[in-house]
């Protein structure tokens, strides 16, 4: 399993980072994981052909992290002529977001005759899910967006990659971590507790919990990112767009 990191950023590009996107390519296929409203020219910059992808996984449904399917669809419509297979996998709630987003970008886009099958999966929470020969486990975090939001964990059967997706510290990312060969935490703010987001000082005492094999940090506002050489003191990868690394 080998991650390409196509979008490390906060919800405003802070540093200079794409929202999140990840991707996964897998002995059995290739998976992204989150498509924020930056990902497809991220993905195009890091000559990482969007063919490729097999399936997208969501982790909750905000802009940063969803709000570049439109795009995608439209681009595997009309410019790529994609005729393979998609899965869209995301938490309930997925189908009918993605249609909102769909009709406000490009009005009655919804009613498109798709060149290709498109196949929306919403992913019961707290439950085994099989997805393209893959294990994908999802739990509720704590972070608002008007339907679950979710951390979650994929095994390819050698390998486990998790993710917090974004989320206030909470004790439901300690079964999601625990063992991955690499947890991908978000890490919004440098010190202090805020709603919906995770700090430096507040995760820090935790990683001994995580039980995690590797750590790496993602989606830093400008104070955690002026700080990086001491979260890499402390043992810590951080994510930076165009980053490669095997899970």
């Amino acid at each position: 399993m080998r991650l390409s990191v196509v979008g490390s950023g906060d919800a405003f590009g802070s540093g200079g980072r794409s929202n999140t996107c990840f991707w996964l390519e897998t002995a059995k296929a290739t998976l992204v994981i989150d498509f924020g409203a930056s990902a497809l020219p991220a993905l195009k910059a890091n000559k990482l052909d969007p063919g490729q992808i097999d399936a997208v996984v969501l982790s909750h449904l905000h802009g940063d992290h969803f709000g570049g399917l439109p795009f995608l669809l439209l681009d595997y419509q009309f410019l790529a002529r994609r005729e393979r297979p998609l899965v869209i996998a995301g938490p309930p709630g997925t189908r009918a977001r993605l249609d909102a987003a769909l009709e406000v970008f490009f009005p009655k886009s919804t009613g498109t005759k798709w060149r290709f099958a498109c196949r929306v999966e919403e992913i019961a929470l707290d439950t085994d899910t099989e997805l393209l020969g893959h294990t994908v486990r999802t739990t509720e975090v704590i972070h608002q967006s008007g339907a679950p939001s979710t951390a979650l964990r994929l095994s390819d059967g050698k390998r486990v990659f998790a993710y917090s997706g974004d989320t206030e510290w909470t004790e439901a990312l300690l079964p999601i971590a625990a063992g991955a060969d690499l947890f991908v935490c978000e890490c919004y703010a440098y010190a202090g507790k805020m709603t919906g987001h995770m700090s430096w000082e507040i995760l820090k005492p935790k990683i001994p919990d995580l039980c995690a094999k590797r750590l790496m940090l993602t989606h830093m506002n400008p104070t955690v990112l002026a700080r990086l050489d001491e979260i890499r003191a402390a043992g810590v990868l951080v994510a930076a767009d165009g980053l490669v690394t095997d899970v």
